[in-house]
């Protein structure tokens, strides 16, 4: 009987002590674990907000990085411009100095025609007044210039670079001397003659064998026969024209003209 009561005791007695170690189990277990899930979830928490942190520090560097590269470019444009403005400015210049020159040369067209025209009748008339060297080959020039002026597949700047061309063959002429043979009609008789051109000085001419001499008159347009004793230096001048004698010194005459005189 007392045995039955020292179990049931001890049973009952095991039995609280069970219920009240789960009691206190409990009531000491429940702060913790909400301890920890606190901690735990400040823990996310601050992972959470390290992130949008980490998160917000890139984008924050790529915006950096996008608004230097922006302004990189930005810089890079900015020249471009400058120079295509200063190009396009160039440009403006240049297409107002074309249409300048386009206007110029639309006058000078004009007025270069009529230019070329009386300088081919100065010229004409220049070799008229001349002393009478080399007729034919000189007036068969003016005359090619003349057809050449009537010609539409000649531009204007060729018809003047001809025209100049002649002037400068005439003004050649002044300061050289040349032999050169040609017919001449010498008392009513049509024979070969050597003549000698001293510039545009004198012109004088020599028969074949040497015989008879003249010299041009520009006055009377007219050959006047030279005496003698000039026989012998214009026979030199021949030679030294054509380079067969050294240069001397010639005593011939001169004729006057209106200047001399």
């Amino acid at each position: 009987m007392k045995l039955k009561m020292f179990c049931r005791c001890f049973f009952v007695l095991t039995a609280a002590a069970l219920v009240m170690g789960s009691l206190i189990s409990k009531a000491i277990g429940d702060p913790l674990d909400n301890a920890i899930q606190t901690s735990t979830k400040q823990v996310n928490i601050a992972v959470n907000s390290q992130n949008k942190v980490d998160k917000l520090s890139d984008a924050t560097r790529r915006m950096l990085n996008e608004y230097k590269q922006n302004v990189r470019e930005a810089e890079v444009l900015k020249k471009y411009n400058d120079h295509l403005r200063v190009l396009t400015e160039s440009q403006e210049a240049e297409r107002q100095s074309l249409e300048k020159q386009l206007g110029e040369i639309e006058i000078t067209q004009r007025e270069i025609v009529p230019l070329i025209s009386k300088m081919l009748e100065n010229l004409e008339a220049f070799v008229g007044f001349d002393i009478a060297f080399l007729p034919e080959e000189r007036q068969q020039r003016i005359n090619n210039l003349k057809e050449m002026m009537v010609r539409a597949d000649v531009t204007n700047a060729e018809k003047y670079r001809r025209v100049l061309e002649a002037y400068q063959i005439e003004n050649e002429y002044g300061r050289t001397i040349e032999a050169y043979r040609a017919d001449l009609s010498v008392d009513g008789v049509e024979r070969p003659v050597d003549f000698l051109r001293l510039g545009r000085v004198a012109l004088f001419y020599q028969t074949l064998d040497g015989s008879s001499a003249g010299m041009w008159n520009p006055e009377t347009n007219v050959w006047d026969v030279l005496p003698g004793e000039y026989l012998k230096p214009v026979r030199n001048g021949l030679r030294i024209a054509r380079k067969e004698a050294a240069p001397d010194l010639l005593t011939l005459p001169v004729p006057l003209t209106e200047v001399a005189k």
